[in-house]
């Protein structure tokens, strides 16, 4: 898949993973990118920027005031330039700076001022990574829209062993071929996606809901899009922006995205059911809110199974569902394909530290109707949502035409 289109901004911050970072410049560049790097003062004591500059054939950026020819004012020129940026290896020091909107130095100015879409690959100690600091931070940057490369767990500089590791220069140059090489392989395909949890009113202000955050279903839906699926996202209450160029419908309990997705569901082509919609809701609805001494017991009656209704009626539709489990993982995820009538369960155990609704990664297994087998690594949820869309392109690569 080529890069030719992309013109990719490399920033490169002060740890010991800079030296990495030529050789993803040389992978970019294998995939038909122009590529430019931008040095913090610290990063030139891990990388030379000669050497950056004989690979990139352009000068290295260093300081905020400095004249070019090419960008009269640098950061503005170089935020305009760039199709997509990355900052890698994203240390502490330049996270905080990020996240809080400082720029007082060149990479900061152009990230302030790029519109573009700001790829940031965490690098550092993981007792600097799993600091809360570090993690509100990054925390910020993710829901601001920059996408977060999750770091690789190994060797690290100080001698221990855990994560904070940059992922290899060929994994980081994969991700963004994944993300950015035009990848039209579900074009024609109309595709449902469910996202989020439902709530499930029990009085004027409380009610029932799970942990799902919506980031598992909004990755599915972005990256279908962009692959060429015109995508219908039914969601449940989430933070989370409505992803561009996507039709989307807001439901809030479980019976109006039962009813959103039933309303649907004859029109399309596949759906991929990644929303957590709560199994039970309160029989009755108090119209004044209960209080603390005098509240009944809660009597709950079952929700609709949004997945087994549209296996009832799927034809040769296809239908990926998902499995969350703490136990017995396979048994019951096959379990539930079979019942729902499913062809494929994604089982996201969460017995698993880097795996569940609350997290940015997930660590997945995927089942399908003939039994076959497919555990991933831990990846984050973009990465696993094109997996699952990889075994949906391989579905419908053999049919002439789409539905």
């Amino acid at each position: 898949m080529s890069l030719s289109e992309h013109r990719l901004l490399i920033g490169i911050c002060g740890g010991i993973a800079a030296y990495k970072m030529p050789q993803v410049v040389r992978g970019l560049q294998g995939h038909g990118a122009e590529v430019r790097a931008v040095c913090t003062a610290a990063a030139t004591r891990f990388v030379a920027p000669a050497t950056l500059e004989t690979l990139t054939r352009h000068r290295v950026h260093q300081d905020l005031f400095a004249y070019d020819d090419d960008f009269p004012v640098l950061h503005v020129g170089l935020g305009a330039w760039a199709t997509a940026v990355l900052v890698a290896p994203a240390t502490a020091q330049t996270i905080a700076r990020m996240a809080h909107g400082l720029a007082d130095d060149l990479l900061t100015a152009v990230l302030l001022s790029t519109r573009a879409p700001v790829y940031v690959a965490p690098s550092m100690e993981e007792h600097m990574l799993d600091h809360p600091a570090t993690r509100a931070n990054l925390e910020l940057l993710a829901a601001r829209g920059c996408v977060l490369i999750q770091p690789a767990a190994g060797a690290l500089a100080s001698g221990a062993s855990g994560r904070g590791r940059l992922p290899e220069p060929e994994e980081l140059v994969q991700r963004l071929v994944a993300d950015l090489a035009p990848r039209r392989d579900l074009t024609g395909v109309r595709l449902l996606v469910t996202a989020g949890p439902t709530i499930e009113d029990l009085d004027p202000v409380r009610y029932l809901a799970n942990r799902s955050t919506g980031k598992m279903g909004y990755a599915l839906a972005t990256r279908a899009r962009d692959r060429g699926a015109d995508v219908h996202l039914v969601t449940g209450p989430v933070s989370l922006p409505a992803p561009a160029a996507v039709t989307v419908t807001r439901v809030r309990s479980a019976l109006e995205m039962q009813q959103a997705v039933a309303g649907q569901w004859s029109t399309m082509d596949a759906a991929i059911l990644a929303a957590a919609p709560c199994d039970y809701r309160p029989r009755e609805l108090a119209a004044h809110k209960l209080h603390a001494g005098g509240m009944p017991p809660l009597e709950l009656v079952p929700n609709p199974d949004i997945a087994a209704g549209l296996g009832r009626e799927k034809g040769d539709r296809l239908l990926v569902i998902f499995a969350l489990e703490s136990e017995s993982g396979l048994d019951r995820a096959r379990d539930k394909r079979q019942r729902k009538n499913a062809d494929l369960v994604v089982l996201n155990n969460l017995r698993d530290p880097g795996a569940g609704p609350e997290t940015d990664t997930n660590v997945v297994t995927l089942i399908d109707r003939h039994d076959q087998v497919v555990p991933l690594p831990r990846m984050d949820k973009t990465q696993v949502a094109d997996r699952i869309l990889d075994w949906l392109a391989a579905r419908f690569a053999g049919r002439p035409e789409v539905r």
